[in-house]
């Protein structure tokens, strides 16, 4: 055996152990991933359709609970994963420590979100299935995340809103309240009988058992605009009754103030000609 030959059998001898141990490191600790994902996946599945059966249990917080078992779980797996290559729980403590620093640095605006998640569930200005207007943004509540709130429009488009933008606005919160008051403006003539009118009106809301006796409706007349005297109808409805009883009311006004004699005029404006006489 020449020289070079039993160099290379010595290099053989001493690297494959360490590529046979080292590989084996490899190998499970890739399968430690691949499992430790899966079974994130899974439990945060599973705890989530768990909440979801829990009835007296906020909607709001369980998707946030599901979300922390599932990344409990992923930290776990990624700590079993250095744990293979010989790097010691206090080791992957201070580096996790120093790599949250970095990045909590760098990524202000993440640390932002889900301070204002946690925020909004504590608070809670705003819950599933309601609908919210906060700024630009508004639609119902489906999902309050640990990044994002997501919203779905009137018009059924889905929105993803960072949570530092709904807590870094006045919300309004449409749903919250169990009742409504609801205001509606109805022009007529100033040749036609207010009072007529008025007690149509008056009559128009009594009729319709959705509106509350309690504070009562009203009518008054709140402007004499350019073409019409306006006489404004004011009641109060339950919040999931608001829009249907905006819609009928606006449909029987116009029905029952004809049937009073009075017209509800279209903007019209007078034109006086003056003629100069001929020189």
């Amino acid at each position: 055996m020449d020289e070079t030959t039993k160099q290379v059998q010595e290099l053989y001898d001493q690297l494959m152990p360490m590529l046979l141990e080292y590989g084996e490191s490899i190998v499970s600790a890739i399968l430690i991933l691949i499992i430790g994902y899966w079974i994130a996946g899974r439990l945060g599945s599973a705890t989530r359709k768990l909440l979801d059966k829990q009835k007296r249990l906020d909607a709001t917080v369980k998707p946030l609970i599901a979300s922390i078992v599932k990344y409990t779980i992923v930290i776990i797996t990624v700590i079993a994963v250095l744990g293979r290559f010989g790097v010691q729980t206090a080791s992957i403590i201070a580096v996790l420590g120093a790599a949250g620093l970095a990045v909590g640095l760098a990524l202000q605006g993440t640390l932002q979100n889900i301070a204002a998640g946690i925020m909004l569930l504590a608070l809670r200005p705003l819950k599933v299935g309601e609908y919210v207007q906060a700024g630009s943004l508004g639609g119902t509540v489906e999902e309050i995340g640990l990044f994002t709130t997501t919203l779905t429009t009137a018009d059924g488009v889905y929105v993803s809103a960072p949570n530092s933008a709904l807590w870094n606005q006045a919300i309004t919160n449409y749903s919250r309240n169990a009742t409504r008051r609801l205001d509606f403006e109805v022009g007529i003539s100033y040749g036609d009988d207010i009072g007529k009118a008025q007690e149509a009106l008056m009559v128009l809301m009594a009729g319709d058992p959705r509106i509350k006796d309690d504070p009562a409706p009203m009518t008054m007349v709140t402007a004499l605009a350019d073409s019409s005297v306006n006489i404004n109808l004011r009641c109060w409805v339950a919040t999931a009754d608001f829009w249907a009883v905006k819609w009928d009311i606006q449909k029987g006004a116009k029905r029952v103030v004809e049937e009073a004699g009075c017209t509800i005029p279209f903007p019209q404006r007078d034109l006086h000609m003056i003629q100069q006489a001929a020189d």
